[in-house]
């Protein structure tokens, strides 16, 4: 399988870019859109549609191809892949029904490959993406490769977009299920985050919403550890710093704690949504803001994954957190370029509000500030 990455500031861009890609013969049939929410997505869907190129598409918190972030643009990866190796599939999710939703694309896809895995975009800051990936679990199995992200708007919060040719929502999932009897897919989930105090219990959450922790409002606790002032609506960086900063550490019996930051505040009880569920009972901690050597910890993760089980690679996609391009800066190409050198073939990926995946010797669950890279490679 061949590929190449583009990256354009507009539709136009992208044309050029795209037509300079295929100039030598290169014939892409599927296309990986990362772009800013403000960008045409109908323009660069008709763009892509066009050029008979399936779209695979989410909109971000920033976006790149190799290791150059940026923000505001439209960043692909196209790939040569047989058109019998994958499909494509679209749903809307019916208020919460994000398990039975996932699952019946899940069967859809299982029909069509005896061994399938995924990589998946959601829409939606209140979308439980748990839920989710329980749904293509109790369908596709337990150690199905299935890796994504949470779609951003430039950390608005407010309206994000998953789509393909012809499907847009801002409540809603792509699914790109690939044939592993044809193609490869490997993955790796790496946080770094440290957590710090004592565990706390969460006294009350339903589903991804967590009322209170140990009694507490989970807004005015969250708030109280991390020294934040003026926790109010009116405060408009308020959800951007606990989630960059002071997110919830979720502590598992097996594999790493998970992250779950709060992403939308429910006012009337100062309560908040995590991009994931939060059980009620279930132990968490707080984090400490990030040291450089979180970066160098997903770089080494990475090695090792390809040192163990994925020594050469086509293309790479990387699912990177919002949190951390804000936590990092301009070093945050220090991460990128440090992925980019393990296998040095082309990639592309997003800034997102949360991502999926399987760490090291866990559970495939949903992540936050967590950096989730992800190789193919066609048999």
């Amino acid at each position: 399988m061949k590929s190449k990455s583009i990256k354009g500031g507009s539709p136009g861009e992208i044309k050029a870019a795209l037509d300079k890609a295929m100039s030598d013969g290169f014939t892409p049939t599927l296309a990986l859109v990362f772009l800013c929410v403000s960008q045409d997505r109908e323009a660069i869907r008709q763009l892509f549609t066009g050029a008979n190129i399936t779209v695979f598409g989410i909109t971000t918190n920033g976006e790149f191809i190799d290791e150059e972030p940026d923000q505001g643009s439209v960043a692909v990866l196209l790939l040569d892949l047989n058109t019998d190796y994958f499909r494509i599939y679209c749903a809307t999710f019916d208020k919460d029904t994000y398990r039975e939703t996932a699952g019946k694309l899940a069967r859809q896809a299982t029909g069509a490959f005896s061994k399938v895995g995924f990589l998946l975009g959601i829409s939606g800051a209140a979308t439980d993406g748990e839920q989710v990936l329980q749904g293509l679990q109790e369908v596709a199995g337990e150690e199905i490769n299935a890796f994504g992200g949470g779609a951003g708007d430039d950390y608005g919060f407010k309206q994000t977009f998953v789509f393909s040719n012809d499907f847009e929502n801002d409540r809603g999932i792509v699914m790109l299920a690939i044939d592993e009897t044809k193609v490869k897919i490997k993955g790796i989930a790496t946080c770094g985050w440290k957590a710090v105090g004592t565990e706390k219990t969460v006294t009350k959450s339903e589903g991804n919403h967590v009322y209170t922790i140990d009694n507490i409002p989970a807004l005015d606790i969250t708030a109280k550890f991390g020294g934040i002032e003026n926790p109010n609506p009116d405060n408009e960086n308020l959800m951007i710093e606990i989630a960059s900063n002071f997110p919830l550490q979720l502590q598992r019996e097996k594999g790493d704690p998970v992250m779950r930051p709060g992403l939308v505040v429910d006012w009337n009880d100062r309560s908040f949504f995590t991009s994931g569920t939060v059980p009620q009972g279930s132990k968490v901690r707080f984090s400490l803001p990030p040291d450089w050597d979180v970066m160098e910890k997903v770089v080494r993760g990475v090695r090792e994954l390809k040192e163990s089980e994925m020594p050469e690679a086509d293309a790479v996609v990387v699912f990177s957190c919002g949190g951390r391009i804000l936590s990092f800066g301009p070093m945050m190409n220090a991460e990128l370029e440090g992925i980019k050198q393990v296998w040095d073939v082309p990639m592309a990926g997003m800034f997102s509000n949360a991502e999926l995946g399987r760490m090291a010797g866990g559970n495939l669950e949903m992540h936050n500030l967590t950096t989730c890279t992800v190789a193919l490679k066609e048999l």
